[in-house]
C-alpha cells in the first residue's frame, strides 16, 4: 500500500510494520488451515482402513431360526356328568292332636321329636319348632296352656319360651304327672304287677315305660321285675 509523499517518517514506519505483521499472520493462518485439512484427511483414511479390517475379521453369526408357534389346541370338551339322583324322603305323618292327657303325653312328644329329627331342614330356629308343636295343642288343658303363652307374648312383646330345651322342660312339667316316678316304682315293686292275661307285646311296652319312669337301669333289677 503506497503512502502520500508528505507522510511523516514515524507514521510511515508504524504503518509499514503493521502491514508486514498482518501479512505474516495471514500466511500463518493459511498454513494452519492446510495442516488441519491434511491431518483430517489422514485420519479419515486410517479410520476407513480400520473399519474394513474389523469387518473382514469378524465371524459371521447366524441368527437362530424363529420357532414356529404350535397350532392352538382346543380345550377338551367337558364330560357331561350323570344326573344326580335326589334322595327321596319318606312322607312323614304329623303328630296327633294333643289334649294334655298324661297317658298320651309321651307318645305325642315322641312323635314331635321324630318329625323334627327326620325333617330338620323345615325348621330354621327353635322358635319355629316350638310354634309348630303348639299348633297341635287343640283341646283341653293343652290348648289353654298354649293360649296362655301367646297372651304373655301379647302383654310383654316377648314369647315366654325362647329355646327348644326350655320348651321340653316346660312340657314335661305341665303334662307329665308329678309323681310319675313314684307311681312307676310302686307299681314295679308291688306284688300285684304281673303279665296276667295280657299279650306279651302289650305287657312289654307297659313294662318298658314303667322302667323308664322309675329310672331303673340295672339289668339284674329289670330281670327280677319282669314277671
Amino acid at each position: 500500500m503506497s503512502l502520500p509523499a508528505d507522510t511523516p517518517p514515524a507514521i510511515a514506519d508504524v504503518l509499514g510494520y503493521l502491514q508486514h505483521h498482518l501479512q505474516e499472520l495471514t500466511e500463518r493462518q493459511n498454513t494452519s488451515e492446510h495442516t488441519i485439512n491434511t491431518t483430517l484427511v489422514g485420519l479419515m483414511a486410517q479410520l476407513q482402513q480400520l473399519t474394513q479390517l474389523i469387518t473382514a475379521s469378524a465371524p459371521t453369526v447366524a441368527l437362530p431360526p424363529i420357532p414356529m408357534s404350535p397350532p392352538p389346541v382346543s380345550p377338551p370338551l367337558p364330560i357331561p356328568s350323570a344326573p344326580s339322583k335326589q334322595r327321596t324322603r319318606p312322607k312323614l305323618p304329623s303328630p296327633p292332636d294333643f289334649s294334655s292327657e298324661w297317658s298320651s303325653s309321651r307318645g305325642f312328644f315322641n312323635s314331635c321329636m321324630l318329625y323334627l329329627r327326620l325333617a330338620p331342614e323345615q325348621f330354621s330356629c327353635d322358635e319355629e319348632k316350638i310354634l309348630w308343636t303348639l299348633a297341635f295343642f287343640k283341646d283341653g288343658r293343652a290348648a289353654k296352656w298354649s293360649e296362655n303363652l301367646f297372651r304373655q307374648e301379647a302383654n310383654t312383646g316377648i314369647f315366654p319360651i325362647q329355646s327348644w330345651a326350655h320348651f321340653k322342660q316346660q312340657f314335661w312339667c305341665q303334662f307329665f304327672p308329678v309323681n310319675a316316678e313314684a307311681d312307676a316304682v310302686n307299681t314295679l315293686e308291688g306284688s300285684s304287677y304281673y303279665q296276667g292275661h295280657r299279650m306279651v307285646d302289650d305287657y312289654l311296652d307297659t313294662f318298658l315305660t314303667l322302667v323308664s319312669d322309675a329310672g331303673y337301669t340295672d339289668p339284674r333289677t329289670l330281670v327280677v321285675k319282669f314277671r
